[in-house]
């Protein structure tokens, strides 16, 4: 079974010598516990690096930033380009046509007032 949770990407890069590949850091809301040198314990964000290549669909990738989007989460980890990637991004995207040459794409965004790490059912 695929795990399919929400992720608010908090960067975006497009990665050097590709034509495809984006770098993103997206937060599910995951949180990992720490233990200081003083034996106290903290919960620190633990956002993911996903490669995913949509690059030709976002010149500029910052436009990225801050969107919730749905994210296949239990992958496991995968060397693309040199760079780990922890998941996949959802979205769709049509075949090129005459009448819209570079075909149609779109993420896959949940209802603005769900959050991230929100798991689908």
């Amino acid at each position: 079974k695929i795990e399919i949770q929400t992720g608010k990407i908090l960067s975006a890069e497009k990665i050097p010598d590709t034509d495809k590949l984006l770098k993103l850091t997206v937060d599910f809301a995951e949180q990992t516990e720490i233990l200081a040198e003083d034996g106290t314990k903290s919960l620190i964000s633990k956002p993911r690096q996903i490669i995913s290549g949509i690059s030709s669909y976002f010149p500029d990738p910052q436009v990225l930033v801050g969107k919730i989007c749905m994210f296949v989460t239990n992958l496991e980890p995968r060397i693309i380009k040199g760079y780990e990637s922890n998941g996949m991004l959802f979205a769709l995207s049509t075949k090129p046509t005459p009448a819209n040459p570079e075909g149609i794409f779109s993420l896959l965004e949940p209802n603005s007032n769900i959050p991230a790490g929100i798991k689908a059912k």
